[in-house]
């Protein structure tokens, strides 16, 4: 698919997989809404975007508050008329046992990694219903399928996006509302707690590597759907 013209909301879009799709699609022109907390970073990739010849709006918040959801949408509606493809990327990791994880961590994950991708699609599917056309992808993890000691409220959260996820799909199948979950195995950015390019991930996946396999996906005809895409370094074992 050529994407030059298409909107997408990204979310989590100032680093990482949200930061090198952000790119990749300026590169093809695309039109560009843009959802992460910092700012500083947010404005540096839309004069990243800009220097492309493509069109950003960014927005500076946390994709559990509804309002920005709304001034996101309503923004990107009014200038671009439409909402063609959302990516729900934003999401982080907080690890431990049970017993030492406080309601407030738990809150603020699952705030993130579940109510953001909620809120957003929810969001543009009155949109997406009405073009009777639209794709909602959900980049997920593979801990979404399995789970580990310590892992307890990341696994959780995981587990509840794909369920969302899949839920979701019967909805607004019939309305020609694509929902596609990606889930990744070990990929090299800052997630983890060494930097982006430690040696420790030289044999991950890089940001690159998501950014195929999410426009692949993206890019199928409008009768196909790839519900459900599973990719991990091949040095991972599953």
């Amino acid at each position: 698919m050529n994407f030059q013209e298409k909107t997408f909301i990204i979310t989590g879009a100032s680093k990482g997989i949200g930061r090198a799709l952000a790119l990749e699609l300026a590169a093809q022109k695309a039109n560009l809404g843009l959802v992460a907390r910092s700012e500083d970073t947010l404005k540096s990739l839309q004069a990243e975007i800009t220097a492309l010849g493509a069109s950003a709006e960014i927005f500076v918040g946390s994709v559990s508050e509804e309002p920005l959801t709304e001034k996101v949408i309503s923004t990107m509606l009014d200038r671009f008329g439409k909402i063609d493809f959302l990516i729900n990327n934003a999401g982080y990791g907080a690890f431990g046992n049970v017993e030492h994880i406080d309601a407030q961590n738990w809150s603020d994950l699952m705030d993130t990694n579940v109510k953001g991708t909620f809120l957003y699609s929810k969001a543009v599917i009155p949109h997406m219903k009405k073009a009777q056309k639209g794709h909602i992808i959900n980049i997920a993890s593979d801990i979404a399928k399995r789970v580990f000691e310590g892992g307890s409220l990341y696994c959780a959260s995981k587990y509840a996006q794909d369920a969302f996820s899949m839920a979701l799909r019967k909805e607004v199948r019939k309305h020609g509302i694509k929902v596609s979950v990606l889930y990744s195995g070990l990929v090299d950015t800052d997630f983890h707690a060494h930097p982006q390019g430690d040696e420790k991930a030289k044999d991950w996946l890089k940001p690159k590597d998501m950014v195929d396999a999410i426009l692949y996906v993206a890019g199928m005809p409008a009768h196909v759907v790839i519900d459900e895409l599973m990719i991990h370094p091949l040095s991972q074992e599953y």
